[in-house]
């Protein structure tokens, strides 16, 4: 459940409340460390579980290609040159760092 958007988490819980699915959620906790998820119950449900969300992946998959290739099409998908033109400096930054841990990395390996 670590960074699954809010959305696809409560389409999982119908799709398994629908199927008559038991199942349980942990969370991350206090400090953020314990393993967020969703849990099936009876170990003999999984194989059926598994294979709803295997399809609900390929759909909701299929359903994001759609949408981006006609965002692309109709010109609305940022393109790269378009996404440093909105943020120059944090995309330099990025770089310059990729820069200096290469530099790093193999500075000492050519100076041996």
């Amino acid at each position: 459940m670590r960074d699954v958007p809010e959305d696809e988490a409560e389409d999982v819980r119908d799709l398994l409340k629908q199927n008559d699915i038991d199942f349980f959620e942990t969370f991350a906790g206090n400090w953020g460390i314990s393993m967020p998820a969703i849990w099936i119950k009876d170990v003999n449900q999984f194989d059926q579980a598994r294979k709803l969300l295997d399809a609900y992946q390929r759909e909701r998959a299929e359903k994001f290609r759609l949408e981006y290739q006609e965002k692309r099409a109709s010109g609305q998908a940022k393109s790269l040159a378009q996404t440093f033109l909105d943020r120059p400096f944090q995309i330099l930054a990025y770089w310059a760092l990729i820069a200096i841990v290469v530099f790093i990395s193999i500075y000492y390996f050519f100076n041996l």
